[in-house]
C-alpha cells in the first residue's frame, strides 16, 4: 500500500511541471494536487505547477 502511495505521489509531481506555459502548468499540478489531498492539494498543486520555470 506504502509504495502505491509513493508511486502515486512521485507521478503527481512529475505532472505538475507538464506544459508549454505557467496556465497549463498550473492546470495540471492543480489536478494533481486535486487527485492527492483534495480541495487543498489542488491549491497546493496549481502553485507549485505554476512557479515552475521554464528553461
Amino acid at each position: 500500500m506504502f509504495g502505491r502511495i509513493v508511486f502515486l505521489m512521485g507521478s503527481l509531481v512529475g505532472l505538475a511541471a507538464c506544459g508549454s506555459g505557467a496556465t497549463e502548468r498550473a492546470a495540471t499540478g492543480g489536478l494533481g494536487g486535486a487527485v492527492l489531498a483534495g480541495p487543498a492539494g489542488a491549491v497546493v498543486g496549481g502553485t507549485v505547477g505554476a512557479a515552475t520555470s521554464d528553461e
